[in-house]
């Protein structure tokens, strides 16, 4: 069972649209209205994996009712923590040509109450959980220091933690040892403080990660690949994509197949960028089943090509 923690969780609102452009009216061409998060994309993607998983997350008003009824009805267990604010709604202008815009809310101040209880709530859920995943923006009300704590708490319980998160959170959490960090190619910059031009300052980047505490990097380098870094040494992985429709939700789908796949290794690498590169290829954030992946098409190599230029640098 994998459990995932979603601080700041979302019902997220996504609208196809041709093109987008300012002042004027537009027409969509396809909406969704999805549970979304960081967290809540790697329990959906779990559970249309056919996995089980328990999502953990804080939920208010009438946002955070419909999130509960949507999960529960894509067969999810969740853990809600009650809470005074209304959870947030997010929007999501997905263009024909791939490019996505998104405006996400600030989300609800948490209690003291709250924050404990939200702790108490994943304690609860622990134990039977072969990983914790814990993703996303922290809310109003929680330091940065509170992924760390629970990371420390994970791990007093013997469990392994995955967190993807960015900023002071981050910093916060390396310093607790997290078993993986999940970047993308702009937090893995933004870690680090410089430019990524190459594969190659890629993997420097997320060697530096894990001398600053993360025991294994998964990095997302979007139409690049991937790239998966620990004590073991390093691998670079690519799938080819025949179009891409979102990306709403590819790297929480990556995450999901990475601890699907046990978590450590070339092979859970391979699951990641299956699952990654068939959620680019569906709408909205809708997550891969097992018959939209295409494992055999995935490439994982520890001959990792340093002086290729990145498709997509981050400056």
């Amino acid at each position: 069972m994998i459990l995932t923690v979603t601080p700041n969780p979302s019902l997220d609102r996504t609208y196809e649209v041709p093109a987008l452009e300012r002042g004027e009216v537009i027409r969509a061409s396809g909406e969704r209205m999805d549970p979304g998060g960081k967290g809540v994309n790697v329990s959906r993607a779990v559970a249309a994996a056919g996995q089980r998983t328990v999502a953990v997350l804080p939920l208010g008003g009438a946002p955070g009712a419909l999130i509960s009824e949507l999960l529960d009805a894509q067969g999810i267990e969740v853990a809600p923590v009650p809470i005074a604010g209304a959870t947030r709604s997010n929007i999501a202008l997905a263009e024909s040509d791939g490019v996505l815009t998104k405006i996400n809310a600030p989300g609800p101040e948490l209690s003291p109450d709250e924050q404990e209880s939200l702790l108490d709530t994943v304690r609860a859920h622990a134990a039977g959980a072969d990983w914790i995943a814990c993703c996303g923006s922290l809310p109003r009300g929680l330091a940065p220091a509170w992924y760390a704590d629970l990371v420390t708490r994970a791990h007093a319980a013997g469990k392994r933690i995955a967190l993807d998160t960015s900023g002071p959170a981050l910093f916060e959490a390396l310093r607790a040892r997290p078993d993986v960090v999940k970047p993308n190619a702009e937090e893995l910059s933004e870690a680090v403080g410089r430019p990524l031009l190459t594969v190659g300052d890629a993997v420097k980047a997320a060697e530096e990660l894990r001398a600053m505490g993360a025991r294994a990097v998964l990095a997302s380098l979007g139409a690049d690949g991937q790239l998966l870094v620990d004590g073991d040494g390093a691998w670079f992985a690519t799938a080819p994509v025949d179009a891409v429709r979102s990306n709403v939700g590819a790297g929480d789908s990556s995450l999901a197949g990475f601890l699907i796949a046990g978590g450590s290794g070339p092979e859970a690498l391979a699951s990641a960028v299956a699952h990654g590169a068939a959620a680019v290829q569906l709408p909205g954030s809708v997550m891969p089943t097992p018959a939209d992946l295409d494992p055999a098409g995935v490439t994982v190599t520890a001959d990792i090509p340093s002086d290729r230029p990145l498709r997509e640098p981050v400056s």
